[in-house]
């Protein structure tokens, strides 16, 4: 029996500030010991590959992006995505502003064709940002919340290491000891 596989998927501009935050906690987790059945991606603004990375088959996705929620900039939040919030869900193929949303959409037209199938869970581990304004570097908040988020991704993987148990349906957010 094969191990379920998990893909860690940093996204987000780094030229528009706190959009940076998922990418900056990829390259902070990819330096980490993880176990062998988990990979980190830096995916940046190429939704379209992450789409078609997905086709190789993994059980889980966890994306880091920040997530405007109307929190404490700085404030991370655990979010079990289990589907579009109502609205178009085709994927709109601009490869550098796909949401989860889109990209999935996308994941479901490719594995339609190919006999594939999505993750069975996806996770967003997101950072309410300061700024998303152009500006390269993230705010202090948000980049005082990167250890933080790679430490509750280090948590959600070491707790759920089959990446098969769903988390509780509210969002699990949680305040930094950000100014």
């Amino acid at each position: 029996m094969n191990r379920p596989r998990t893909l860690v998927a940093g996204i987000g501009n780094i030229f528009l500030g706190d959009d940076g935050f998922g990418v900056e906690t990829a390259r902070l987790l990819a330096a980490r010991d993880l176990p062998d059945h988990v990979e980190v991606v830096d995916v940046g603004v190429r939704g379209v590959h992450l789409a078609y990375q997905l086709l190789d088959g993994y059980d889980t996705l966890v994306l880091l992006d920040a997530t405007e929620r109307g929190g404490t900039p700085g404030t991370l939040y655990v979010i079990e995505y289990d589907g579009p919030d109502g609205g178009d869900t085709a994927p709109a193929i601009d490869g550098h502003r796909m949401t989860p949303d889109a990209v999935l959409a996308l994941l479901d037209t490719l594995c339609a064709g190919t006999g594939g199938q999505r993750p069975r869970r996806v996770l967003i581990v997101g950072c309410e940002p300061a700024t998303v304004e152009e500006g390269i570097g993230l705010s202090r908040p948000v980049s005082d919340a990167v250890p933080e988020a790679a430490r509750l991704v280090g948590e959600l993987l070491r707790d759920d290491p089959a990446g098969l148990a769903r988390v509780p349906a509210a969002d699990t957010s949680t305040e930094g000891d950000n100014p």
